[in-house]
């Protein structure tokens, strides 16, 4: 399945359909053929979908001035006043660019109608909408009803049934059986595991138990696996029903808001992160900043067979979801690797070369649409300035170090580069990367990346900070 709006860390792909390939006159009324019952489908997913059709809605983003659609997604009615929810990121450019796109809501009965966006939460990926009124204060949702969410007090058990809803691939309405199988681990936002094929279309769709309560929203599937897709839980869609049903309309880009919400966000996530010891990653000359693994994934490898002399060691921790700005930008994540050389086996010359080069094989970005051009600054740290006459290097080319009080762990001397690139529409928020090499040693070092997306400066010194800190020599190491 190829994704419209990929999150670009663990195979990951939000459920919001991308533009047809039919004709714009085809696509304006995508919802007039009814679905046709399915055999294969259980007589409770029958049930459940003929009790709640008429409070399912498609949710289209068009051209402000035309019917092409740029996105479809999928919805449902909160309220008997015609308020309907679903994700963030299916109205996302109407939010950020509501000069130049409008929202229509199609029903599974064929009616159709405009809908305003009263507020979002984008660290959860939910909106909330209502249908636009006409002169006399009606809309056309009104009196349909709405769907009820399940009490907090009343969870689900691992393997219960559920069964998502929506209108995946602007093909028909539909409903997906599936199970509930407890909330995703190392996840830092709970997210719940749904063992469903639920696909692009069905975004913002809900998902029923067995007496028709909603208990999750569609929001994304894992890229090449089967039955893999994750819920918001409704505990979160229903928290923001309950706190913006009197909402005025959103008229305006909704840039300054959406910062707000990822300030606080960044603010939580930093928190936690610095909070959280170092583990060790069981390296006999250094200690290397390892993340405890409470809401990141890491993963490992070691010397290729044909690896010529040069053994490695590699690890990548990153975090499993980030946070949906637009089709072209997610952020508010952390990401963090490092190698581990031994050139014993080499010259220093070949080392070098090799150590030099896979240092430069880090890639920064540049300046796009959303983001400046980095902004990077270089330093020696750890280590003490050369007396004069002094070599400044070895044959192999690494500096030589010299131990300063000041500075990483316990002195240990690295290169460091760190980086910045500040977003342009979110004033405050920047992405940072710090690039560190070890150069205490002509045939042995550690590289080391890391970057943290959408965070303020303060905490990207913060962050910079302690992640240089977790760089130092081991014990037996020092000794020697």
């Amino acid at each position: 399945m190829k994704p419209l709006f990929a999150l670009a860390l663990a195979g990951l792909a939000c459920l919001a359909a991308a533009q047809p390939s039919q004709p714009a006159s085809a696509a304006a009324t995508p919802t007039q053929a009814q679905p046709q019952p399915d055999p294969n489908v259980s007589a409770s997913a029958r049930r459940l979908y003929e009790r709640s059709k008429g409070q399912l809605l498609q949710i289209r983003t068009l051209l402000k001035n035309q019917d092409s659609q740029a996105s479809v997604g999928s919805g449902f009615l909160v309220s008997d006043n015609g308020h309907v929810l679903t994700n963030y990121h299916v109205v996302s450019q109407f939010a950020l660019e509501p000069d130049s796109y409008r929202l229509r809501y199609a029903t599974t009965d064929g009616q159709a109608g405009a809908l305003e966006l009263l507020d979002f939460d984008a660290r959860r990926d939910l909106a909330l909408l209502r249908a636009v009124a006409d002169d006399k204060g009606v809309n056309a949702l009104q009196g349909r009803g709405a769907l009820g969410f399940r009490p907090q007090s009343q969870p689900l058990a691992k393997g219960e049934r559920i069964y998502s809803m929506g209108n995946p691939h602007d093909v028909a309405f539909a409903v997906v059986e599936g199970n509930y199988n407890g909330l995703v681990e190392r996840s830092f936002d709970p997210l719940i595991y749904y063992a469903g094929g639920i696909n692009p279309g069905m975004s913002g769709g809900p998902v029923l138990d067995e007496d028709g309560r909603v208990v999750g929203v569609n929001v994304s599937t894992m890229l090449f696996a089967q039955q893999v897709s994750f819920l918001v839980p409704g505990e979160f869609a229903e928290s923001l029903v309950k706190r913006s049903l009197g909402a005025k309309p959103i008229r305006t880009a909704a840039w300054s808001r959406l910062r707000d919400q990822l300030t606080r966000y960044q603010d939580e996530l930093v928190t936690r992160f610095l909070a959280t010891p170092w583990e060790s990653a069981n390296n006999d000359r250094y200690r290397l900043p390892v993340p405890r693994q409470d809401f990141m994934r890491c993963w490992g490898r070691s010397t290729a067979a044909d690896a010529k002399g040069l053994d490695f060691e590699r690890s990548q921790c990153r975090m499993d979801h980030a946070l949906f700005v637009s089709g072209s930008l997610q952020t508010g994540w952390l990401d963090m690797s490092h190698e581990a050389y031994d050139g014993s086996k080499l010259g220093a010359l070949r080392f070098s070369r090799q150590y030099t080069a896979s240092f430069r094989n880090e890639r920064l970005g540049g300046a796009d649409k959303s983001r400046t051009a980095p902004y990077c600054k270089e330093q020696f740290v750890g280590m003490s300035p050369p007396d004069a006459g002094e070599p400044t290097s070895p044959p192999g080319g690494a500096p030589v170090a010299r131990q300063s009080r000041s500075g990483p762990g316990d002195g240990l001397p690295l290169r460091a580069v760190v980086c910045l690139r500040a977003y342009r529409k979110l004033d405050g928020l920047h992405d940072l990367s710090v690039l560190v090499t070890t150069v205490d040693d002509a045939r042995q070092g550690a590289l080391g990346r890391f970057d943290a997306r959408g965070v303020s400066f303060d905490n990207a010194l913060k962050l910079a900070a302690h992640y240089l800190e977790g760089f130092a020599w081991t014990s037996s190491s020092k000794a020697k």
